[in-house]
């Protein structure tokens, strides 16, 4: 089984609440830097001893108690939205990796319960803090592979979806600015927006360039300065 393939298998396995408490940025970054060797299998605490022993078993490792530095085995909870202190800010939204929120821009939000992970990323945007996460009672905290099979669709669903929006955005503010181009307007302007059209087509077809941190100052190939 190549790498590849390896990490993929292993993100079957995670809960796919894309909590970020593996220090990853989701499960399958995390399943991609286990199967690289790069973490170990005992750091996903959603997961908890169960999961652990699945990727042991999968490895051929030996289980091992949870990473605690990060989080403890918690029971499952999911988020719960305020109705009287919710502002609408949709910041929370924002961050919902899985699109469990549902709201509009200064219109109170709420959170669909069935859909959400309890991953809690949701808490720190909330500029009024009018979120809690809820435990479950034990007989509806039981997450299943099902369930995390679900919550993997919506968050890969997401991710494209976000990155489509951004390149409609950027061909719509390409199409604003060539019509620009055919008004009578000064040639440094002119300049600037062939610039922001040039730099738009780069990050259409992936060559846009790599940024110099600004009072870095230019470097050559080998990395000093001309």
């Amino acid at each position: 089984m190549n790498e590849g393939t390896l990490a993929e298998t292993i993100d079957g396995l995670l809960p796919q609440t894309q909590c970020t408490k593996c220090g990853y940025s989701g499960c399958l970054p995390y399943a991609r830097a286990i199967a690289a060797g790069k973490a170990d299998i005992n750091q996903c605490p959603p997961g908890g001893a169960a999961g652990i022993k699945k990727l042991a078993s999968l490895l051929g490792r030996e289980a091992k108690p949870l990473d605690t530095d990060r989080c403890t085995e918690q029971v499952r909870a999911v988020a719960l939205i305020d109705e009287a202190r919710c502002i609408g800010c949709t910041l929370c939204i924002q961050a919902c990796p899985v699109d469990a929120i549902v709201g509009a821009p200064k219109l109170m939000h709420t959170v669909i319960a069935g859909l959400c992970t309890g991953c809690d990323l949701c808490l720190p945007p909330c500029p009024v803090d009018c979120i809690e996460m809820l435990p479950l009672p034990e007989a509806e905290s039981r997450w299943t592979p099902a369930m995390a099979q679900a919550a993997r669709a919506r968050y890969r669903f997401r991710g494209e979806r976000l990155a489509r929006e951004l390149v409609e955005r950027s061909e719509r503010l390409a199409r604003k600015a060539q019509e620009k181009l055919g008004e009578a307007i000064p040639e440094g302007k002119k300049a600037v927006i062939l610039a922001a059209l040039e730099r738009a087509r780069a990050r259409r077809t992936g060559n846009a360039p790599v940024r110099v941190a600004a009072g870095s100052g230019a470097r050559n190939a080998s990395g000093k300065k001309p």
